[in-house]
């Protein structure tokens, strides 16, 4: 493993790029990017994050580093998911500008040209808009179409439609990423959240060069959970409505039967009416709690103050200082 440190502190832009099992595609990205870059700014790096891969991906960074010291690498002790991997390559951009893609060419290279001259005419978050998700199942459209729905009502900051991670942060913008460390990340909400002088660029989402998607639908769905839950308190608010509801509703009751007693004397209850109420009931009562206890497992993991991620080999990249000065066991026998 070589440590090279040169030319990363005057790099104009830094290209972050997280990847898992994606051997097969760091190639081809390296053909088209790298020209790009070259015609864009003086200086760059490439870092490449491996999120916990299983196959030769490491190895395959290892040699392009070997063949071009600007291509860096940071291999993650397991995998940590891809919004932590982004968060790890931002840690350690340098650039005057951090540009974050996808390794599977579904992010052109050829857009980050459009990229650098909105940054360098003053936009410190140049993100790509989707023009089409024909790469997606139908299933994946709609579910994803109903979510930015859904968020764009509860949410407290509103989504670029279309945006994703693809896009060009200013230093500033990084450096504000950079303070906000908590772990059930929803990087595009926070790419929003954080402002600055915004804009977008319109890309057309090419076919995957090699291998497939990583997202699983749970995955999908345990992310946009995160999402709600990090930018809204509504589905705690619902809750408050929904009791206020059914108390509203059982106090009406109330008064009905107490009425119809007076007037017309008791009768039999039902014993169906009274099973199916008694399940209702319960059945909201334990989704209340269990939406509550997605927020508190939030709290809990954020309290621990765990790290982000652990790094257990750098390609090219110098630990930072405060990395040097951390404690180190004590070897010595007394």
């Amino acid at each position: 493993m070589t440590r090279s440190d040169a030319g990363v502190a005057d790099a104009e832009l830094s290209v972050v790029a997280p990847v898992h099992n994606e051997s097969e595609n760091i190639g081809p990205l390296l053909q088209r990017l790298l020209p790009v870059l070259e015609h864009c700014a003086p200086s760059f790096e490439v870092i490449f994050v491996d999120d916990g891969s299983t196959d030769d991906t490491l190895d395959v960074l290892r040699a392009a580093h070997e063949k071009d010291p600007r291509v860096r690498a940071l291999s993650l002790s397991r995998n940590f998911g891809k919004e932590v991997a982004i968060a790890a390559g931002l840690d350690h951009a340098r650039g005057a500008a951090a540009i974050i893609m996808d390794a599977d060419l579904q992010h052109p290279p050829e857009a980050i040209k459009t990229f650098v001259g909105l940054w360098r005419d003053g936009y410190k978050n140049v993100f790509g808009q989707r023009t089409d998700r024909g790469a997606d199942s139908r299933l994946r459209r709609m579910l994803t179409q109903r979510f930015y729905r859904l968020f764009g009502s509860v949410g407290e900051t509103s989504l670029p439609e279309g945006a994703g991670d693809f896009r060009l942060l200013d230093a500033k913008a990084v450096a504000a990423l950079r303070t906000m460390r908590e772990h059930a990340r929803f990087s595009k909400g926070l790419y929003a959240w954080i402002g600055f002088k915004s804009i977008g660029v319109p890309f057309e989402v090419e076919a995957r060069a090699h291998g497939s998607s990583k997202f699983s639908y749970l995955k999908l769905t345990n992310f946009a959970l995160d999402g709600l839950m990090s930018f809204s308190t509504m589905p705690l608010k619902v809750w408050s409505y929904i009791g206020v509801a059914t108390s509203v509703l059982a106090l009406a009751l109330a008064t009905f039967y107490l009425t119809r007693t007076l007037i017309f004397g008791v009768d039999v209850p039902g014993y169906a009416s009274l099973i199916v109420s008694i399940t209702f009931f319960a059945g909201i009562q334990l989704l209340s709690l269990g939406i509550i206890g997605e927020y508190i497992g939030r709290i809990f993991a954020e309290v621990k103050r765990r790290p982000l991620y652990l790094i257990e080999e750098r390609i090219g990249i110098a630990p930072f200082l405060q990395d040097e000065q951390l404690p180190r066991p004590n070897r010595d026998r007394t």
